[in-house]
């Protein structure tokens, strides 16, 4: 590992320390020329998840995107921010597993994973990401919508 500081390749380990479940380690360095430590990370690299579009084209799946739209769905309503998270990641967890074969997943399938997470979080949001992402075409199919899960409550 090259040295940030004076570019020396000499270095020795100090502390080493496994991170998120164990997929990287953390490492505390010094440069055996300079004395200077430093913070290295080392994690597997593995082939990009993807995300199919209904058009066609493939993408990075984005985490970052996905929790904005979670996050969209829910503003101003009464869950946690550890809540969202752990929403946020067992939807992660459950696209990968779901794309796991391919190294990919449709995005009607990671929508259909948002949409049942978050039927179960908080009914609002549900309707929120619903009314986005099945791009009701009129307020009959949202009243239907509405209505679906409003049958659902009174059983």
């Amino acid at each position: 590992m090259r040295c940030p500081h004076c570019g020396s390749f000499d270095d020795k380990v100090i502390e080493s320390r496994t991170l998120a479940n164990g997929d990287s380690i953390r490492r505390r360095r010094e440069c055996i020329a300079c004395g200077y430590r430093f913070t290295s990370y080392e994690r597997i690299e593995e082939k990009p998840f993807m995300v199919v579009k209904r058009d066609g084209r493939r993408q990075p799946f984005d985490r970052k995107k996905l929790e904005h739209g979670i996050e969209r769905a829910l503003e101003k309503r009464p869950v946690s921010g550890m809540t969202i998270e752990n929403v946020v990641n067992e939807i992660e967890d459950q696209a990968v597993m779901t794309g796991k074969a391919a190294h990919e997943i449709s995005s009607s399938s990671l929508g259909e994973l948002v949409l049942a997470k978050l039927h179960g979080v908080d009914k609002v949001a549900y309707i929120r990401f619903a009314s986005v992402y099945r791009h009701f075409e009129n307020l009959e199919e949202f009243i239907s919508e509405v209505k679906k899960v409003e049958g659902e409550n009174v059983e």
